[in-house]
């Protein structure tokens, strides 16, 4: 690892830049497994950024070479989530371009190839090792306080031991062979760092079935398909010195260009400043599209995970991020996931919406099967006159179900607790009084209905706030909600005074 122990040297960052003139190739390269995740969909969002801040090109690469885990749902759900996300990419499925196919399961021979060229020139052997074998040295090394990666065992067999193992039917892997100096790279994000030869052992680049494995795969694609930029995960940094040796060999052979710069993003924490993870609930994308989640709050927030556009500003848009983006101003350290920081941006980004714009996005929780009313019970003219109070209240677009349920429905669902809360000794009394002060209202004015409600509890001596619970409840069944006087005229006089009455004969009984 990096000095022996992995950590960045306090060498400065170089430009993020390959010179003038030269737009960067990034690529945003995920496997269709399982659901997208945040952590995921913030890899994408700094490759993305960091290409249109540049004018250069953002490769979709699918990266499905496991079969046992790749699936055909999850990799339409990948091509769904860029799409809501609003990434648009310069080459890729549904794109194309002048290095496809963009699957890797649809470019095997490329990669047979590279290995049988890897092999006739001696960067890459065959290794006859069996699993026991290898866990047996493993033990042995770790015991006796040495590195315990791959030992090289099999790196200069003689023609004989080869001929002795595939007579015992071994099938052999091929593994790179690393060269044996310390590899220095000036990371995008984290600096000068430095791995030493006996930390990154000869590691395999095809298993003994013939099916090649990652780490061949990627650098082999992203030299091919000429990446300039490899903006990733940290837990993928102690990869690089690999592929950085393989860069080399990929040269020598004509295949890579250049080696691409590389930049380490920060792990994106959860609970108890554990790495998110795939299985932890608060990293589903799925899951902020379901609560209704705008994608600009999402990645407003998700952008400031290891980055920010200034120190007095965390709500920005996605043209703003892109203006201002560098990968050099990434922050190395971990950052924690917030769910209520990135609810609160999200609230922001709804703020900002055009009224037109929040209504029409609001419309998947107003039909079945979320909405709990008959489709013909919804009125379009009263959704239109709620939807701007609605907007100030909502910090994800699910909420509006139950923020507007009373319009629609034929009665309200109490929450029994709410009911309990607001009825309080008296209460009938004062609905009694806020039901004639409101029967004579102005009902094309807010304002006159709340002086009704005012006047009467003044006339039991209480306070606005606490005359208008007992209403509140009487008419929406929640204690809280959305501006109460605005309500009551969007639902209407005859309503309103029907639902006192009926929560009048409630307390009766």
């Amino acid at each position: 690892m990096a000095s022996a122990a992995g950590s960045p040297s306090p060498s400065p960052k170089s430009s993020t830049t390959l010179g003038q003139g030269v737009p960067p190739r990034v690529r945003f390269c995920p496997s269709p497994t399982g659901n997208p995740h945040v952590g995921l969909v913030r890899t994408a969002l700094f490759n993305w950024a960091f290409a249109k801040h540049h004018q250069g090109t953002l490769v979709f690469r699918i990266e499905d070479t496991d079969a046992a885990r790749d699936s055909e749902e999850s990799y339409d759900q990948l091509l769904d989530a860029m799409r809501w996300l609003g990434f648009d990419w310069d080459e890729g499925p549904e794109v194309g371009g002048p290095h496809a196919p963009y699957r890797q399961s649809q470019r095997m021979d490329i990669y047979q190839d590279v290995a049988a060229k890897l092999l006739d020139v001696g960067h890459a052997y065959r290794c006859y090792c069996s699993q026991q074998e290898l866990d047996t040295r493993r033990e042995a090394a770790r015991a006796a306080g040495k590195p315990s990666g791959y030992d090289g065992h099999c790196r200069d067999l003689t023609d004989a031991q080869v001929e002795e193992y595939k007579a015992q039917g071994r099938e052999p892997i091929v593994r790179f062979r690393m060269p044996d100096e310390t590899i220095t790279f000036t990371d995008l994000v984290r600096g000068e760092l430095t791995f030493t030869p006996e930390n990154v052992p000869d590691y395999g680049i095809v298993r003994a079935n013939g099916a090649p494995l990652y780490t061949l795969v990627n650098p082999v694609d992203d030299a091919l398909m000429e990446i300039t930029h490899v903006l990733r995960g940290e837990d993928l940094l102690s990869s690089t010195p690999r592929q950085i040796a393989l860069y080399k060999a990929l040269t020598e052979l004509g295949i890579a260009k250049q080696t691409p710069r590389f930049g380490h993003l920060p792990y994106v924490m959860g609970e108890g400043n554990k790495k998110l993870s795939k299985r932890d609930p608060q990293a589903s994308l799925n899951l902020y599209r379901e609560r209704g989640f705008l994608p600009e709050g999402l990645l407003n927030y998700l952008s400031l995970l290891g980055w920010s556009l200034s120190a007095d500003q965390d709500i920005f848009t996605m043209e703003e991020m892109v203006a201002a983006f560098d990968v050099a101003d990434v922050q190395p350290n971990p950052a924690r996931f917030d769910l209520k920081k990135c609810e609160a941006i999200n609230a922001d980004h709804i703020r900002l919406l055009e009224v037109k714009d929040f209504t029409e996005r609001c419309r998947p929780w107003l039909k079945a099967p979320v909405a709990p009313w008959a489709p013909e019970a919804f009125d379009e003219a009263k959704w239109q006159a709620i939807a701007p109070h609605a907007q100030t209240r909502l910090k994800v677009l699910s909420e509006i179900t139950d923020n507007v349920d009373f319009l629609f429905l034929p009665e309200p669902v109490f929450d029994e607790a709410s009911w309990t809360k607001a009825m309080k000794e008296g209460s009938d009394a004062l609905l009694r009084t806020a039901r004639e002060k409101l029967d004579a209202a102005d009902w094309t004015s807010p304002e006159s209905l709340k002086e009704a409600v005012l006047a009467a509890g003044e006339a039991h001596g209480l306070k606005l706030g606490k005359a208008q619970a007992p209403v509140r409840v009487a008419v929406t069944g929640r204690t809280v909600g959305l501006p109460l006087f605005e309500s009551l005229e969007v639902l209407g006089k005859e309503k309103t005074l029907t639902r006192i009455d009926a929560a009048l004969a409630r307390l009766a009984a």
